[in-house]
């Protein structure tokens, strides 16, 4: 069943401004090649201007000063995040409470402080709470003692270890792990290997998406620490008492030593692993398969490994690629050098006989 809205409530939504029919009813959002009537779409600047002929989207969302198009328009300063959030209104579900289905497992204690929605095959250990309108999905696994936020949504297979906190509004996708324990051991001069025992928990803040098959591990003392606003892609691996401040960003494969810290709105780019016990300040941003070694300050832009700043990690990439002709050039210069010098050497010796004669 569609949603509807017309274009000036979409509008007022993202604080935009319509230009053509503000009545115009829209029932969803798509692409521009996928669109058809009734739907919106999305530039994010003039060079997707004009608009293809075969695209048959009732109206389009335009960054301010885009060029005029046939079909009515929602100017806006951000198009990328006025489309994410009218995609959003338009495809939101008001929830529908399916209780807790009949093959599910709960352990003794357990809280539900409102309506909610517990899937097949769902185990849930002692002493879990449940706040309103939770959504866990099949097979899902909640650990004893997990508290877990209102309008937080649990996806299939997801496992939330014992003692964990899960704030509002989260979301963990297929297959996440969040409280597994963190890698510790002690090695003897034998080289044998002796766990640490990890003791500690995980929090999660609100509005924080952990995405599918990523692991969250616990502390070894105190808490894993993942703060409100934060999304976390997949295969994402976070070490025990690492903190990710507000509104970070961790793209595929981002892996995270233990104990480091970071700074709000921080962004890792996919495979960026960053070494234990650092920190990273407020809007450090690595590029892709990025290897930290050391601290970094507050708006850092780095990449490579060992990384340094991100200009001269350009250039040096750059250079890599013409090494081969480089050396090439080394070798001619030198044999060139060689074939000088065997040419001087000579009169140097005859100078240094007259010298002597005189």
């Amino acid at each position: 069943m569609f949603r509807e809205y017309t274009l000036r409530q979409l509008a007022e939504l993202v604080n935009g401004q319509v230009e053509g029919d503000p009545d115009l009813v829209i029932h969803a959002l798509n692409g521009i090649e996928y669109a058809q009537p009734g739907e919106i779409t999305f530039v994010l600047d003039d060079k997707h201007l004009p608009l293809p002929e075969q695209c048959r989207a009732s109206a389009c969302i335009v960054p301010a000063g885009a060029s005029p198009l046939p079909i009515p328009v929602i100017v806006a300063e951000q198009p990328a995040v006025a489309a994410a959030r009218i995609h959003a209104l338009l495809l939101a579900e008001p929830f529908q409470a399916q209780g807790i289905h009949p093959s599910a497992v709960l352990g003794a204690g357990c809280v539900m402080l409102g309506e909610v929605t517990v899937g097949p095959l769902v185990a849930l250990g002692d002493r879990v709470t449940l706040g309103e309108r939770v959504v866990i999905h099949a097979g899902a696994v909640i650990g004893s003692d997990t508290v877990i936020g209102d309008d937080t949504v649990i996806h299939a297979n997801v496992t939330v270890a014992e003692r964990c906190t899960i704030g509002r509004r989260v979301v963990l996708h297929h297959g996440a792990v969040i409280g597994s324990d963190g890698f510790g051991f002690a090695s003897d001069h034998r080289g044998v290997h002796y766990k640490k025992p990890q003791v500690g928990t995980v929090r999660i803040d609100d509005d924080v998406e952990v995405g599918a098959n990523a692991c969250v591990d616990r502390a070894a003392f105190g808490v894993t620490w993942i703060k409100s606003g934060t999304k976390i892609d997949n295969l994402v691996m976070i070490g025990h008492n690492v903190v990710i401040g507000e509104n970070s960003m961790l793209v595929a494969q981002v892996g995270i030593a233990g104990s480091t810290t970071l700074g709000r709105n921080v962004v890792l780019g996919a495979k960026a692993g960053v070494a234990g016990h650092l920190h990273l300040g407020d809007q450090v941003m690595a590029a892709a398969k990025s290897g930290i070694h050391n601290n970094q300050p507050k708006g850092a832009m780095v990449g490579g490994t060992p990384a340094i700043e991100v200009r001269d990690w350009a250039r040096a990439s750059a250079a890599f690629g013409k090494l081969p002709e480089m050396v090439k050039e080394l070798r001619r210069l030198r044999k060139e050098v060689d074939r000088l010098s065997s040419l001087l050497a000579p009169t140097q010796h005859e100078e240094k006989n007259d010298d002597i004669s005189v």
